[in-house]
């Protein structure tokens, strides 16, 4: 049939073949780029909840060096030995140790800057949940 549709010496693609492909790819792009974005924002919210889980580790460590009642950090007061993830934003607190226990007076909330819908808060036992 594409022999029908050429002359004879013309080398090159039909307008049919270049819009088959064109469709094709089109298809594809249209199931791949939804997947793409989901993988990102699974990957965004993992940051929040790493973050927030490394952020009571300092804590609780820098609470155990320090062995003062009364020392607090929060998301504007972090812990030293603590590096803040700079896509990840840090709220609330100040989570406090009272004579070897861990209370917060407000609770510490850790969310990705790119993806803001997603809220995880901070527990005294170090568990990270979605609000």
């Amino acid at each position: 049939m594409l022999q029908k549709l050429r002359k004879k010496d013309q080398k090159g693609f039909t307008l049919i073949e270049l819009m088959i492909v064109i469709a094709i790819i089109g298809i594809l792009a249209a199931i791949a780029i939804p997947n793409f974005l989901s993988y990102r924002t699974k990957g965004q919210n993992t940051a929040a909840v790493s973050a927030a889980k490394n952020f009571y580790q300092a804590a609780i460590a820098y609470f155990a060096d320090t062995d003062t009642a009364g020392t607090q950090v929060s998301g504007t007061a972090l812990p030293p030995a603590y590096t803040a993830d700079p896509n990840v934003t840090i709220a609330g607190g100040p989570m406090e140790d009272n004579n070897g226990t861990i209370q917060f007076t407000s609770d510490l909330t850790f969310n990705h800057t790119a993806q803001t819908a997603t809220v995880y808060t901070l527990d005294a036992n170090g568990n990270a949940s979605s609000s």
